[in-house]
């Protein structure tokens, strides 16, 4: 973490800072959905019988799946002094197949936030992890999100 002008020191002191935890239960006509509205017809998805053959204990979730599952919002102190914000990207990390009947818990921590200048001006980064364990307490994925914010320029 690096001191800065722009970054309110509260701001900076909240890294490390955690959401409250949030379970979700999986279900299996969630995941059936999920896989026809992505039109993925694996049968991994959609068929149970098959799924239980190579080991599976219910039919899996497609890894994008996760993107569906609620999370618990960052405590509100932690948010840039500016207003506009952009998607800055995520980076998944997948650990082990979710599973109909599963329950999913997220976390969400908040784990860094820096600055920089660039054409839309002083930009804040802030970056924050969420992790998704099931009910065997296993991790099965991450996501590490970066939001960028900046202050719209005025117009004249």
């Amino acid at each position: 973490m690096s001191e800065s002008n722009t970054i309110p020191k509260s701001l900076q002191e909240a890294i490390g800072t955690e959401s409250k935890k949030l379970s979700n239960d999986i279900e299996k006509g969630a995941i059936r959905r999920f896989a026809e509205a992505i039109e993925d017809n694996n049968p991994l998805y959609v068929d149970e019988n098959y799924a239980k053959s190579i080991g599976y204990r219910n039919v899996i979730a497609p890894p994008t799946f996760l993107r569906s599952v609620q999370t618990d919002p960052l405590p509100d102190h932690i948010k840039s002094p500016y207003s506009a914000v952009v998607d800055g990207g995520s980076v998944w990390e997948y650990f082990s197949p979710v599973c109909a009947g599963d329950i999913i818990t997220t976390i969400t921590t908040f784990e860094n936030v820096f600055d920089r200048d660039g054409r839309l001006g002083n930009m804040i980064f802030l970056i924050k992890t969420t992790r998704y364990t099931n009910q065997l307490s296993e991790l099965v994925a991450t996501q590490t999100t970066t939001s960028i914010t900046y202050e719209p320029k005025k117009e004249n």
